[in-house]
């Protein structure tokens, strides 16, 4: 068995983290997120449960091999993205890439980069929280769905290169009422 492995989001964090445990860890950087839906379909099973359809992104094939190789002899697995929805589902996507390689992988979380607070993330370790990956998988699945069943509305109703989001939408709406409102009062 090799020393334990942690794996953050940033290189900088990496580099860090990496001075605070001096040698007694492997500290590696995802670099952000491993895994997306795929850019050229929808990337949604819309028949089967809206079932995301996730793929490694192309960038990320060299980081997710310097992953499998460091875990596969790793005594433990810190799966340490930020502590937010992204950041769960970050550690969720590297979780189901290396659950072959490792069996021994805990996620933590690291609210300050400082040695305190690092030991203290190391201190606590947990599994990884399914509703907060899940609310972030929603998130993502409606973007998704908005984006790409709205936008070629607008292209024949309105014209090319016009885009429609989950977000953008909603806004649109209300500034478009709230400009409504100030030409009906004067």
């Amino acid at each position: 068995m090799s020393k334990p492995v942690i794996i953050v989001e940033s290189p900088t964090k990496a580099k860090s983290i990496t001075k605070y445990l001096a040698s007694r860890y492997i500290v590696l950087a995802s670099r952000g997120h491993v895994r997306d839906l795929p850019k050229n379909e929808m990337g949604v099973d819309i028949e089967n449960d809206f079932e995301p359809k996730y793929r490694v992104l192309s960038e990320k094939k060299d980081v997710i091999a310097s992953i499998k190789k460091a875990v596969a002899s790793a005594e433990a697995v810190y799966l340490a993205p930020d502590p937010d929805r992204e950041g769960e589902a970050i550690a969720w996507h590297i979780y189901e890439i290396i659950k072959g390689e490792n069996t021994n992988i805990s996620r933590v979380l690291f609210n300050e980069i400082t040695p305190r607070g690092v030991e203290a993330g190391l201190a606590h370790p947990r599994p990884l929280d399914q509703k907060l990956f899940e609310a972030q998988q929603a998130r993502r699945v409606l973007d998704r769905l908005v984006g790409y069943e709205l936008s070629p509305l607008l292209w024949k109703k309105v014209g090319r290169g016009l885009s429609a989001g989950r977000v953008q939408s909603v806004a649109v709406r209300l500034v478009v009422e709230r400009e409504r409102e100030i030409q009906r009062f004067v």
